[in-house]
């Protein structure tokens, strides 16, 4: 049974206020006084103005959204969920102190923060085997998403997913944060601009999963719902590293390096780089046409996620996209300046690179180069998480939209069934199948393990 649910904040319009006032001012003679702050003047936004947020998910990624989201004044952060003890009371506080209060209600089951009326956007944080179902979820209750790469464990998950989002006209904003930086956008426009001249080769490098060998079977801790953290995926014997969460201490979980509940860093990593490809592309909606190439699995481990693997990705327009772990790419024969983790524009006048600390190009002047006015603008979100706040309050459309979310999602996916096959594969973008391959197209979904489905 969920655990019952601790005390919820009380989010008062301005309206229920006015209503208070009077019902007092009829039984005391001293007139009631609204705060100027609860009115939303003297600059402060008003409780009916704040999107109320709920967060399900509490580990280290997971506050930092949080926080973000805490600190914009058009924000209320209401509730936490997470089936680790420890991390939802840990979120509860730290809400707590910052509102000075004890409102934030801390929740096990994802369910029952959903069924809150006055929550009107969700936060999903958890390990990528929860992420379809709790957004389907979220969208039949008519929530604002905000949801972490990647979309799920299977691209057949991530077109329920677009479904429930369009289905419900909420706005979902994905959590691949680089559209909102300023580097990653104005490469691409150098690209689809042509300041590189013709696009004839991406080359992206990624960070590699890494290993962790077999574990004893353990007891599950009484902190832990271990039943509800699997969800879906198939039953496992527990052990500390399956499920520990990310630490400073400890670094990454291992969960994100095993297959039933993450494709390991070729999708979790490579969703980030390979969103920023396609953007320069010009391809974000749409993929490849034919998806070849090999990885290295290993065996006998606790986790089975590649280590290293090298696909290319061929598109109509003539261009061949690389995808490599980084060591893979820094040795790539095209590569260039030493670089290997990135993304890496290679056109017939020259080169743009980006990643997260800088960007590159040659010759060096394509650095101050202006885009014009007739010239191609890329949609600008400076904040990706301010973004989402403006997005649902009308202002300004998502940066990382769902379709282009699942575009990228299922390029993700095509990589995968690549190096398990080790074949080459033809891929229609506009039916998003294989062609004239039944193993490849049955390795786009994956069961869920019952009671849990799509609704």
């Amino acid at each position: 049974m969920p655990a019952s649910p601790t005390r919820q904040v009380r989010c008062v319009t301005r309206r229920q206020l006015l209503r208070r006032s009077a019902a007092l001012a009829g039984t005391l003679t001293v007139p009631a006084l609204v705060p100027s702050s609860a009115l939303g003047l003297a600059g402060a936004v008003a409780p009916s103005n704040r999107v109320v947020l709920g967060c399900i998910g509490m580990g280290i990624q997971g506050m930092g959204n949080m926080r973000t989201f805490r600190g914009n004044p058009e924000v209320h952060v209401a509730a936490v969920c997470d089936v680790h003890e420890v991390q939802r009371q840990k979120a509860k506080q730290s809400v707590d102190e910052f509102y000075d209060n004890g409102d934030c209600a801390a929740y096990r089951d994802f369910r029952e923060l959903l069924a809150r009326q006055d929550i009107d956007a969700v936060q999903v944080t958890t390990p990528d085997h929860w992420h379809p179902l709790m957004v389907v979820a979220a969208a039949a209750r008519g929530k604002h998403i905000y949801c972490e790469k990647p979309i799920g464990w299977s691209m057949k998950a991530a077109l329920a997913v677009l479904k429930a989002v369009k289905d419900s006209k909420v706005v979902f904003q994905f959590g691949t944060q680089q559209r909102s930086g300023r580097n990653f956008r104005f490469a691409c426009e150098l690209v689809r601009n042509g300041k590189i001249g013709q696009l004839k080769t991406i080359l992206v490098g990624v960070p590699g999963s890494w290993t962790c060998p077999k574990q004893p079977t353990e007891p599950v801790p009484k902190e832990l719902d271990y039943e509800l953290w699997l969800g879906p995926a198939p039953f496992a014997p527990y052990c500390y590293q399956r499920c520990r969460p990310w630490t400073e201490k400890e670094g990454y979980s291992v969960w994100y390096c095993i297959s039933d509940y993450c494709m390991g860093m070729i999708g979790n990593w490579g969703v980030h780089h390979l969103d920023i490809a396609q953007w320069g592309n010009g391809t974000e909606l749409t993929g490849p046409t034919e998806v070849e190439g090999k990885g290295v699995f290993p065996e006998g481990l606790l986790t089975d996620a590649a280590t290293s693997w090298q696909v290319e990705n061929r598109y109509p327009n003539g261009v061949t996209l690389v995808h490599m772990d980084d060591n893979t790419a820094k040795h790539h024969p095209l590569q260039v300046a030493g670089y290997g983790h990135g993304v890496l524009f290679l056109g017939t006048e020259g080169w743009v690179h980006v990643d997260r600390s800088k960007i590159d190009a040659n010759p060096k002047s394509l650095l101050k180069a202006t885009i014009g006015p007739n010239e191609i603008h890329l949609f600008q979100s400076d904040n990706h998480h301010v973004n989402f706040i403006d997005a649902i309050k009308g202002r300004t459309q998502p940066a990382a939209p769902i379709d282009v979310a699942v575009r990228v999602d299922t390029l993700c996916h095509l990589q995968q069934i690549a190096i398990l096959l080790k074949r080459k594969l033809r891929w229609d973008p506009e039916h998003q199948a294989f062609l004239g391959d039944d193993e490849a197209n049955r390795l786009l979904d994956r069961p869920m393990r019952a009671p849990w489905k799509f609704a």
